[in-house]
């Protein structure tokens, strides 16, 4: 098995190395991760400036780029090979509800998957890195089962993992998960700058909306690892009809009157 790992924090982040560590005796690994913190890039690729593939010391690679950038370039020329699987993360903290939106690490899994690669997307859920052995002892568990039941390497697929950060005898089971809501996120900080330029700081993600039984908030929540299928098909399938009405209405609207 063959698994390219990235991951949106930057290649010198804990998450990543530990994940590396976890998986380097069941694969082939591959690292190539951005070279500075990337978080809330989402899918962002570069297209106005040149990307630059650098070797650190312990013979990771980085880019100066985003998560995607580097999982694109990686299955569009830099490896010689096709990975069995893309594994992002471990993120230092949540990517559940709309966070999934904004994720660098689900980015990074998602570019994965749109090349037709299975992908994960890991994260735990508080942030600090604590209780991090435990997590990576989980993702590797994870993996070999998945590897063992032959789901890597056949159909793609993309699966967002978040894990408690709890002692490994805590965590409970697996569980299948939809994603939660937060609330709209907090407002804007504005803050004056040296020069007297009112500058603006992104504020911090909502509270929680909808953390009902079945969520991933609500799976986390009581102590379970929460694993939720994702798509890429953002198409209002359920109001297809409703819409259909709506833009023949709107068409016959637009027709010029009969003269």
């Amino acid at each position: 098995m063959k698994i390219l790992i990235s991951n949106d924090d930057g290649y010198q982040a804990p998450g990543l190395m530990a994940l590396y560590e976890a998986l380097k005796d069941v694969a082939d690994v591959e690292v190539i991760a951005p070279e500075q913190n990337n978080s809330a890039k989402s899918n962002a690729l570069t297209l106005h400036s040149p990307l630059y593939v650098y070797r650190a010391n312990n013979g990771f690679r980085y880019v100066n780029g985003t998560p995607a950038d580097c999982v694109h370039i990686a299955l569009s020329g830099l490896l010689d090979y096709r990975p069995d699987l893309v594994v992002s993360g471990i993120n230092n903290g949540a990517n559940m509800g709309d966070d999934t939106i904004y994720s660098g690490t689900v980015g990074a899994a998602m570019e994965g998957y749109l090349f037709g690669i299975p992908a994960i997307a890991f994260s735990q859920v508080e942030r600090d890195w604590h209780h991090l052995d435990s997590a990576t002892r989980k993702v590797r568990e994870l993996v070999e089962s998945m590897h063992q039941q032959q789901l890597i390497g056949h159909a793609p697929f993309l699966l967002n993992v978040n894990i408690p950060n709890l002692p490994f005898e805590q965590i409970g089971s697996t569980k299948l998960c939809r994603l939660g809501r937060r609330h709209a996120a907090e407002k804007v900080i504005q803050q004056i700058n040296p020069r007297g330029e009112t500058m603006y700081w992104i504020g911090a993600a909502g509270p929680v909306k909808d953390d009902a039984d079945g969520t991933d908030f609500h799976a986390t929540a009581q102590g379970h690892v929460a694993l939720t299928p994702l798509k890429v098909d953002l198409t209002d399938h359920d109001n297809l009809r409703y819409w259909a009405q709506s833009v023949s209405r709107l068409s016959a609207a637009q027709q010029p009157a009969t003269p």
